[in-house]
């Protein structure tokens, strides 16, 4: 839509940052256009002080000036020429993007999804360990966790038989549950009463 008159924010040149708004952007791109060097470098200590009433800071130390003359720097497109009362050769690190940081097992997919990544590195981890007690505690932890999370994201009936295979097949048949012997963790029944008696108001 383009009405006659009226300017929109989407017809306007984006700006560089739109934290300083664009009436600061606006006097950016003029001291850029003024005649002499002098009234050029007098118009921009002007504007990084205004610069400084448009953030949350109240300090005045060193490297706050720093950033708004990187700021200014970067707001006029390097073409701001002047004295620059500060270094402003390293200003365009700001606006660079940190490297996207890689997803954990970047390229493999989990077996199990409703489980999580967490109870897969777990299985990874029992076919490793040698046979013990602290191994049939960690697989006593990680087939109580499954039971759970079956009943969580309702996968079906969360029943023994259904964790103990998942679980084989997770940690490639090292660990086999028996289920005549393991006992698992009751599963709060939603909606049951609670267990403990409240004394009656007298």
């Amino acid at each position: 839509m383009n009405i006659k008159g009226l300017d929109y924010n989407t017809q306007r040149e984006p700006l560089v940052l739109p934290e300083y708004g664009r009436e600061i952007q606006n006097m950016v791109d003029l001291a850029v256009t003024l005649p002499t060097r002098e009234e050029r470098l007098q118009c921009a200590r002007f504007i990084v002080r205004m610069m400084g009433t448009k953030v949350p800071m109240t300090t005045d130390s060193a490297s706050f000036r720093q950033t708004l003359w990187d700021h200014l720097f970067l707001m006029s497109h390097k073409a701001l020429d002047i004295d620059w009362p500060a270094d402003v050769s390293t200003a365009e690190r700001l606006l660079e993007k940190p490297a996207p940081m890689p997803l954990p097992q970047a390229g493999g997919r989990i077996r199990m999804r409703h489980y999580g990544r967490l109870i897969c590195s777990l299985a990874d981890r029992l076919k490793t360990m040698p046979k013990g007690p602290e191994r049939d505690e960690l697989a006593r932890l990680v087939a109580n966790q499954m039971k759970r999370d079956l009943a969580a994201w309702g996968h079906g009936t969360p029943d023994n038989e259904r964790v103990a295979d998942d679980l084989a097949r997770l940690t490639d048949d090292a660990i086999q549950l028996d289920l005549s012997r393991f006992k698992f963790e009751r599963l709060p029944q939603p909606g049951a009463p609670e267990t403990t008696k409240r004394k009656r108001r007298r």
